[in-house]
């Protein structure tokens, strides 16, 4: 892959560079489905990019709601990467164990809270430790900074907006879940949640975006929008099981030259909870 979004992407020869620069964080964004038996946290105190901190998902969340990591509020945000050593003006390289899975929620998440110089590491930790770069392990210790949320809430979809894009069409909404799961075809593997997809919904599932640990490039993912039936040019709304992989198509639209899409924080895990919330099954 050439021709890098410097944008929203930089290579691992760049971030050799400039390791243990000043006013560069990088973040080791790790975060693995229950499923996978895999915990972030734990890979990280065994090996990380050196300075490297990792942001917990989970821990930087919503702890008022039953739904999984949701957004915090700005002040939680605040004091979270504050703690990290994340302060204003810094330039953030955000990265994964995975290569592209659960970096792009937390650059969605700086976004939101503000941040503009943020980016991902391409090939992310798979990338990095495929060419032999240097690793470190044990926890992070950051000193303070200071950081200043500025709250963009046009990144951020709620149920309403959900509802007038699914009543109206006004905007597509796109699942990233599997096609099992967006037909009803798979139990979702949360308890309690009904099976199938918010009404009117395009369905292109995350790993379409991704091809060995790397977002592919801009031509092959304005084919993937297409064949799914989605007009880039046009409001798109992104959504998936838990506001996760939503969060790489937006960042796959961003990084082919379109807006960034607001992403369905709730996704499926608060619209299938609710019995008065529309459902539908089968093909898009």
């Amino acid at each position: 892959m050439t021709g890098l979004n410097e944008t929203y992407l930089v290579s691992t020869d760049w971030l050799a560079k400039h390791l243990g620069s000043p006013g560069l964080a990088i973040v080791d964004a790790s975060w693995h489905l229950p499923a996978t038996g895999r915990n972030g946290a734990e890979e990280f105190l065994a090996q990380h990019i050196p300075h490297a901190v990792h942001f917990d998902i989970d821990a930087i969340a919503d702890t008022t709601t039953n739904l999984p990591h949701m957004l915090p509020d700005a002040i939680a945000f605040s004091a979270a990467v504050r703690k990290l050593g994340i302060g204003d003006g810094m330039k953030i390289v955000v990265y994964d164990s995975v290569g592209l899975f659960s970096a792009p929620r937390v650059w969605w998440t700086f976004r939101v809270f503000g941040v503009r110089d943020v980016v991902i590491l391409d090939g992310g930790l798979p990338k990095w430790l495929a060419e032999n770069r240097p690793v470190e392990d044990g926890p992070a210790r950051p000193q303070s900074r200071h950081f200043t949320p500025r709250i963009d809430h046009r990144l951020i979809a709620s149920t309403i907006d959900m509802l007038a894009a699914s009543n109206s069409g006004a905007a597509q909404i796109v699942d990233a879940r599997s096609v099992a799961r967006f037909q009803g075809d798979e139990i979702e593997p949360r308890p309690g949640l009904r099976s199938g997809h918010i009404p009117r919904s395009r369905n292109l599932p995350w790993a379409e975006l991704v091809q060995d640990g790397r977002l592919r490039p801009p031509a092959e993912l304005e084919a993937a929008f297409a064949k799914a039936g989605v007009n880039t040019a046009k409001p798109v709304l992104t959504t998936c099981g838990s506001g996760v992989s939503a969060s790489i198509l937006s960042f796959a639209l961003a990084n082919a030259g379109h807006d960034i899409a607001p992403v369905y924080d709730g996704s499926w895990s608060e619209w299938g909870q609710a019995s008065n919330r529309p459902v539908a099954i089968g093909p898009a």
